[in-house]
């Protein structure tokens, strides 16, 4: 059940991604109070920009000034505040992270302390930004739990639920839908999300095709005739309990 005891950290690799790929659940984890946090690793300047790099005389200072203008206007679309995001504006194409970079997510995941992380899955053809953020969140997740990771100001936390993004390229990237989550009541929030990114318009039909692709998936697979668009994510860890639900 989703209240306002419910936790949940977002890892975004670039400043888009989060929509495209996980803005209906944003959306609805927001909608029914959670407190929901969004770290933005990157503003995709370098790699996920190209349409603004086509203005003549444009520079980098500038595209991150955009980027972070339609990542804050499409946040604000799904219900989350700016006092939950954070923009950590590493390099991207390539990402690299190092120990200082790690104890920063282990610190933040300590202060939010998620019942789930939603981030990256483990393959993404074509983006190895993305694989190596899956990597990086999961490592730092663990190392969140661990009493021998000591971090002043901080303490330990149970191990979050992880779930990765369906990625863009989905059959090359190997994807498994181990869980859909039905976005219906919430999908018009992500598309005015969606209609924020004019850097990367030509992904905003393709999403949506994608969301109605996994709603007919949704539909198919529950028998609930009410699902019209929904997400698709990958887990990371085996779904356990004292049934088979």
């Amino acid at each position: 059940m989703i209240n306002s005891n419910t936790n949940v950290l977002v890892v975004s690799a670039h400043a888009a991604d989060f929509v495209w790929r996980g803005g209906g659940a944003i959306a609805k984890y927001a909608q029914y109070g959670a407190n929901v946090h969004l770290v933005v690793l990157s503003y995709g300047a370098r790699g996920e920009s190209n349409d603004l790099w086509n203005i003549e005389g444009q520079t980098l200072e500038n595209v991150k000034e955009t980027r972070k203008t339609e990542l804050l206007a499409a946040a604000k679309c799904l219900g989350l505040t700016e006092d939950k995001i954070e923009i950590w504006d590493f390099q991207d194409y390539h990402m690299e992270f190092n120990e200082e970079r790690m104890e920063r997510l282990v610190r933040k995941i300590r202060a939010v302390e998620p019942h789930i992380i939603i981030s990256h899955g483990p393959r993404d053809a074509f983006n190895p930004d993305h694989e190596a953020v899956s990597k990086f969140v999961f490592d730092a997740s663990v190392l969140s739990t661990s009493n021998g990771v000591r971090l002043e100001g901080t303490k330990t936390v149970k191990q979050a639920k992880i779930f990765g993004f369906e990625p863009h390229q989905s059959e090359i990237s190997s994807f498994n839908p181990d869980v859909i989550l039905d976005i219906s009541d919430v999908y018009e929030k992500k598309q005015a999300a969606m209609q924020c990114f004019k850097a990367q318009g030509h992904l905003i039909s393709y999403y949506g095709y994608k969301a109605e692709l996994r709603g007919n998936h949704a539909r198919r697979c529950s028998g609930n005739s009410s699902y019209k668009q929904a997400e698709a994510f990958s887990r990371f860890f085996p779904l356990v309990g004292e049934e088979l639900l």
